[in-house]
């Protein structure tokens, strides 16, 4: 789950680390009355207004503006709030901003990277610094990946302050920099581990001419497995920032993720449906979806899932491809049959079974009397489906 940066920023000053001072608004008519507050608790002129969706790259996209004044503020604001904010991240459709973040100005000496999450190489945490702050981490990887500082967590003792200090020093910070970085590292990796974290990246953290170091923003992104344990968390949640599709899935409890192909995909199984989506492009296709419908699948589930997938106006052609395990093959064909008659069939439908009850679920599809056509194997079915979808592209 993502939340807003206000909303990290917020978690994260509760466990001691500096943010500036900040108000967010979610109505234009409450712009004024904020840039206000900012100012006046501040005594400074000059105020920040931010654009709060769930992206990076916001101040490349106009979404970032720097005002001095409350007249240049509020004008600012006026003219991001509603905008229809295009990032590196969102896509040429871009987001609908309809959240702003009205902070103090701050007099930055330096620019720094923080980051936090899972190596999956190393099964650790770990915190990545780096001396680039502003920039596109990912970028930084690539050209310069020396100037990407690492130092991984051991789950038995913790972040250790020896290593907050081994990065400070490595990001040339020296005197009451270091001891207020190494303050901010500590209390941050506390964070990630209590809130149960998936990342946290604060791009830029930013040593101010005091010498103090602080988070210029903040992105939060946590563990949906571990959700049950933070009540609080799920209440941050903004369903305007997903892909309604994706909402829907998740009713059901079901792995959905909405791409730009044309071909539907329903598959039991996070690697079969991987596997599913690189074959259909090896035969010259685009999936339109990942969908795994889980290996303990109802027949509503199932209903659920073709309903998701039959909604979306790109898709010219679905493959469904089931090896029944746990998920038995007579219950996806008993769905895709009950989704058929609710909704319609108005592409071309391949459908692959093979595992458990396979005779009975095969059996289901042909009395049925749809359009569907049966694929012998995986590689068959890929190549199907993209011929009756309208060749490869």
């Amino acid at each position: 789950m993502k939340i807003h940066e206000y909303q990290g920023k917020a978690l994260l000053a509760k466990y001691g680390v500096p943010v500036p001072y900040g108000k967010a608004v979610t109505s234009l008519s409450d712009a004024e009355a904020a840039i206000a507050d900012v100012m006046k608790t501040t005594g400074g002129e000059v105020v920040v207004v931010k654009a709060q969706i769930h992206a990076g790259g916001r101040g490349k996209g106009g979404g970032v503006k720097v005002a001095k004044g409350a007249a240049a503020a509020l004008d600012w604001a006026k003219k991001i709030y509603g905008m229809q904010l295009v990032t590196i991240q969102t896509g040429p459709e871009g987001k609908k901003v309809q959240r702003l973040l009205i902070e103090q100005g701050l007099d930055i000496a330096r620019e720094l990277y923080l980051g936090m999450t899972l190596d999956r190489a190393t099964g650790r945490v770990t915190v990545m610094a780096s001396t680039e702050g502003g920039m596109e981490i990912e970028e930084v990887a690539h050209k310069t990946p020396e100037k990407i500082l690492k130092e991984s967590i051991d789950p038995a003792v913790g972040f250790q302050p020896f290593q907050a200090r081994r990065l400070a020093y490595a990001l040339g910070l020296k005197g009451d920099e270091v001891k207020s970085c190494v303050k901010f590292l500590t209390t941050m990796a506390r964070a990630y581990d209590e809130l149960d974290c998936s990342l946290v990246e604060i791009n830029p953290m930013v040593v101010l001419k005091s010498g103090q170091v602080l988070a210029l923003d903040a992105k939060m992104n946590f563990d949906d497995n571990a959700l049950f344990r933070h009540p609080e968390l799920v209440e941050l949640h903004d369903p305007t920032e997903e892909d309604p599709s994706e909402l829907e899935a998740k009713k059901f409890d079901l792995s959905y993720i909405a791409l730009d192909g044309t071909i539907g995909c329903m598959v039991n199984g996070a690697g079969l449906a991987m596997s599913t989506m690189d074959i259909i492009k090896n035969y010259g296709g685009q999936p339109a979806n990942f969908l795994d419908v889980g290996g303990g699948a109802t027949q509503a589930k199932v209903t659920a899932a073709f309903k998701i997938i039959t909604a979306d106006p790109q898709v010219k052609g679905i493959f469904v491809n089931i090896f029944g395990g746990i998920m038995k093959c007579d219950t996806i064909a008993s769905g895709v049959v009950a989704a058929v008659k609710e909704v319609g069939l108005k592409v071309p439908l391949v459908v692959r079974l093979e595992g458990t009850n396979v005779k009975e679920g095969r059996a289901i599809l042909a009395d049925s009397g749809l359009a569907v056509v049966s694929a012998t194997d995986m590689a068959d079915g890929a190549k199907k489906i993209v011929e009756l979808a309208g060749g490869a592209k």
